[in-house]
């Protein structure tokens, strides 16, 4: 049994098969069938929670807890356990409804099917590094969302309050501009004869911000990430192509010696 949990073929369709119930909870089952999903879900998390002894008993606790799967997977082992409880005790009279809270964190188990992708830590590295290096045009971005945000609500909020009511309603409203997917039916929604503008030249504002901020904004933070991502790897290439370098290097001159005895 501590073998096949230590096998990540196994604990993989252990994930994928979890997956598949959790999905399938999602649809109307008779109350037979919900019951079941019951059990099965409380299975996994127990089959999940030996896997975590397995993996420590194996080595200890400091090497499993050093690497950042094993937290992941020990952190969601903790959060879901005490569902567990309910499945057991449905008609407890102690209190413990608030567990079943604890079952929608199942979800987060499938999280673990991306500790089996292929390369999975150099693309977590280079999200990281783009995300450090892109922090500026990230902020600057949110300060113009922000602008334009509380500038709509100032101008709109009669005019469209479902849309720039509030600040909040208007940060949201400006972002789903920025993402210029239907930006056009916003003005088209609103009232025009309570605002200062007319309809032509509130179009106007609203085709400038979609340029700016959708067109623009948006294009010049997804190529300064990409870009970032890119240089990344292009940073590796180098360090392997100096290190072949310095190799070849090394060769010619053992090479030119030889000749010369």
């Amino acid at each position: 049994m501590k073998k096949l949990l230590l096998n990540d073929r196994f604990i993989l369709a252990l994930i994928l098969l979890n997956a598949i119930t959790i999905v399938l909870q999602g649809y109307e089952l008779k109350s037979i069938s919900e019951e079941a999903f019951k059990y099965v879900d409380a299975l996994f998390t127990i089959l999940f929670s030996l896997e975590a002894i397995a993996k420590i008993t194996n080595s200890s606790w400091k090497n499993y807890i050093m690497d950042g799967w094993n937290k992941l997977d020990f952190i969601l082992v903790i959060l879901t356990l005490p569902s567990v409880i309910t499945v057991f005790l449905p008609n407890s009279d102690l209190g413990l409804g608030y567990l079943l809270v604890f079952r929608v964190l199942r979800v987060l188990k499938i999280i673990r099917f991306f500790k089996f992708v292929p390369n999975i830590e150099h693309l977590f590295n280079g999200i990281k590094n783009a995300l450090r290096s892109s922090i500026v045009i990230f902020v600057g971005f949110f300060v113009y969302v922000f602008v334009v945000g509380v500038l709509s609500n100032a101008l709109f909020t009669e005019a469209a309050p479902h849309l720039f009511g509030t600040p909040t309603k208007s940060f949201y409203t400006v972002f789903k501009l920025f993402t210029v997917e239907g930006w056009y039916e916003i003005p088209e929604s609103m009232n025009p004869a309570k605002t200062i503008f007319s309809m032509g030249i509130m179009k106007v504002y609203f085709s400038t911000v979609v340029l700016t901020g959708g067109v623009l904004g948006l294009s010049l933070v997804n190529s300064i990430f990409v870009d970032s991502m890119l240089s990344d790897n292009n940073d590796l290439l180098e360090q392997k192509i100096d290190k072949l370098s310095a190799e070849v290097s090394k060769l010619s001159e053992q090479i030119n010696k030889i000749k010369r005895h």
